[in-house]
């Protein structure tokens, strides 16, 4: 029992509470386990977000596709994590990105009708959940005042920057030169001439039609 304690309370959602308090949770809500194999979807954009999943154990990774389909991002995100809390409530109430197992994860599923009847009642929760979606807010915000910027390299950076949902860790964005050339505004000579010194410096690694980024903070530094 407190290992799962530990475990559960590792959550960036139930951060700050008590043993007490928890115990008092458990006994009121339904949290429901659940294993997946690496490469299972744990849950599909677009799929109704009507529960709280927490990523307990193991590593995920998040797609997010474009309208037109021309670009996708792909993150990966250790446990602890919680999968998108900002989708429960708003206009749109589903799934922004698809999530699938990259290793063998463990998630628990607390379903959007006990966050009401329960876990608002308790302040600290309430508190977690403000902080992130106002944290996120504030980051999405400040995005928009992005002037523009004369380096090349510089836009590209903050182009791939602005795309991620967190600025840390190993990212892959599929997209073609040609397309990122017309975002730019500029050639498909510049753009390539650009990417591969990114390259050169170890900030990217070029492959047909994809970026991949070991580091996203370094693209702070371009």
């Amino acid at each position: 029992m407190d290992t799962m304690f530990d475990t559960l309370l590792q959550l960036p959602l139930f951060q700050g509470l008590s043993h007490d308090d928890f115990t008092s949770i458990l006994e009121k809500v339904k949290f429901d386990f659940t294993k997946y194999k690496a490469g299972e979807v744990i849950v599909e954009a677009g799929h109704v977000c009507d529960s709280l999943i927490f990523i307990l154990k193991g590593e995920v990774q998040s797609l997010s596709v474009s309208p037109s389909a021309e670009i996708s991002v792909a993150e990966f995100f250790q446990a602890p994590h919680v999968l998108e809390p900002y989708s429960l409530f708003g206009m749109s109430v589903s799934f922004v990105a698809t999530f699938t197992a990259r290793s063998e994860v463990h998630t628990v599923c607390i379903p959007k009708k006990y966050i009401f009847s329960t876990l608002f009642d308790y302040e600290i929760f309430r508190l977690n959940y403000l902080n992130i979606l106002a944290n996120r807010a504030q980051t999405l915000s400040q995005r928009l005042w992005i002037t523009g910027e004369p380096r090349l390299d510089r836009r590209i950076a903050l182009f791939f920057l602005n795309m991620m949902e967190r600025v840390s860790g190993e990212k892959t964005i599929k997209i073609k030169m040609q397309d990122l050339a017309l975002l730019m505004n500029e050639t498909r000579a510049s753009v390539s001439k650009v990417l591969n010194a990114m390259q050169e410096n170890e900030l990217i690694v070029l492959h047909r039609g994809e970026v991949v980024i070991p580091d996203a903070c370094k693209l702070l530094e371009v």
